[in-house]
């Protein structure tokens, strides 16, 4: 069995406002290991971006404790390209910030830029991208510092459907190519579906595991777990797990 890289041990987190206290989560429980794709899913407004932030620890759980083990990358909702960069200089933009933006590091994020498509558009600003590319620009720039794990937070909901569909197979070609953990959050059945190999389901808030799904598929490409029989069986479970 692969090493544990992120661990909840029975974390709760409690917001505190001028109008009290809300409980965003009380007693969550689990695990990713090494090179696993875990997607959660969840009521909305249950906390699921609660868990990313407390994973990524951008805040301290109130309660439990969170165990890392390894460097974290951070996918937003929009890939929040800077307009005035060309995409070389956006990728770049974590070195920078890191102050690791050495030339062999520079070259590292040039090689996954060529590796993955987007070589010939390096000079390019991102408005003379596709919203596809531009969200594959977003993920390569996110590998730029090659983090241990990837938290992905809705990463397609900007996109229409079609785009949506592919862009989920490049970065889930990606994650998978590049060995890398991924811990993903989204309102979306099917995409949990296709893109992960374990789902979390979590409960009304306060955020709660209540149920966990180790995908049967033999299969890692997302579209073509879609045409897969099993497919409309596990929506269908999740879904009255999530509803019922």
């Amino acid at each position: 069995m692969k090493n544990e890289i992120l661990g909840f041990e029975d974390v709760a987190y409690t917001y505190h406002t001028r109008r009290g206290e809300t409980v965003a989560a009380e007693g969550l429980t689990f695990s990713v290991r090494e090179g696993e794709f875990v997607a959660v899913i969840g009521p909305s407004g249950c906390g699921k971006t609660t868990l990313l932030s407390l994973a990524a620890g951008l805040i301290e759980p109130s309660g439990g404790r969170v165990v890392r083990r390894g460097t974290c990358g951070y996918m937003l909702q929009k890939d929040e390209l800077f307009p005035w960069r060309t995409i070389e200089k956006n990728i770049a933009l974590p070195l920078e910030i890191k102050r690791q933006n050495t030339p062999k590091n520079r070259e590292r994020a040039r090689g996954l830029a060529e590796k993955y498509g987007l070589g010939d558009f390096l000079q390019s600003y991102p408005s003379q991208l596709s919203g596809g590319m531009r969200q594959r620009a977003a993920l390569i720039r996110t590998l730029a510092t090659d983090p241990d794990i990837l938290l992905l937070d809705e990463p397609f909901s900007a996109l229409d459907y079609q785009t949506r569909l592919n862009v989920c197979g490049d970065v889930s070609a990606i994650i998978r190519s590049e060995g890398k953990t991924a811990l993903l959050i989204t309102h979306d059945i099917s995409e949990a579906v296709s893109l992960a190999d374990r789902i979390l389901v979590l409960s009304a808030r306060p955020a709660r595991v209540t149920h966990t799904h180790t995908m049967d598929f033999g299969e890692k490409n997302p579209l073509k777990r879609r045409e897969m029989q099993q497919f409309s069986a596990w929506f269908e479970l999740l879904w009255r797990e999530l509803n019922g």
